[in-house]
């Protein structure tokens, strides 16, 4: 009896495992960051902005007066992580079930019925990872003298991942380098 227990509270403890994993997948990860750039603000926003036209943004507003623009685009999820996480969860309810039925044979083969409720971390992943995403240009300064410019960023970390990847060796961005060397 103890050694069910144990396995009923190991399974139990995977089950919390998968509901933190879809909490983590669908969470926000909005970010600030300022890019330096030793061209003029035009060519920067310009190289930007015809970059994120091409992926899919579409301009949604500017303000002028703040030196601003602002970008959304829609995120989806991944179909090939939902179908492992319904799988998972489905797995992982089964043998719940199975755990519940050693523990408590009186129930017989009814807790296996746990395995229909696995597919329902694929559902709710789906749901809830495709969203509409925002990307924020601010143009902090320009240096008139030297023709470069600042911009502050605010978007979700893999998309300012990606313009310092693919965007900074052509447009010259420079950052303090933290998204890179950021494990997460």
């Amino acid at each position: 009896m103890p050694t069910l227990c144990s396995t009923l509270l190991l399974t139990l403890l995977m089950a919390i495992g998968l509901v933190f994993f879809l909490r983590a997948a669908s969470k926000d990860r909005t970010t600030v960051v300022e890019v330096h750039s030793p061209q003029p603000p035009v060519q920067v926003l310009e190289g930007l902005s015809g970059w994120l036209t091409a992926r899919g943004w579409q301009t949604e507003a500017g303000d002028p007066e703040r030196q601003l623009l602002r970008f959304r685009g829609q995120v989806r999820s991944s179909l090939p992580l939902a179908v492992l996480l319904s799988l998972l969860g489905s797995v992982g309810a089964a043998c719940l079930g199975l755990v519940l039925r050693q523990v408590l044979p009186v129930l017989g083969w009814w807790p296996l019925l746990l395995a229909l409720v696995g597919p329902g971390a694929g559902l709710i992943y789906r749901r809830r990872a495709a969203r509409p995403e925002s990307l924020e240009l601010r143009l902090m300064n320009a240096d008139s003298a030297g023709g470069g410019s600042t911009l502050r960023l605010r978007a979700h970390r893999d998309e300012l991942i990606a313009i310092e990847r693919e965007l900074g060796p052509r447009l010259g961005l420079a950052s303090d380098g933290s998204l890179l060397a950021s494990p997460i």
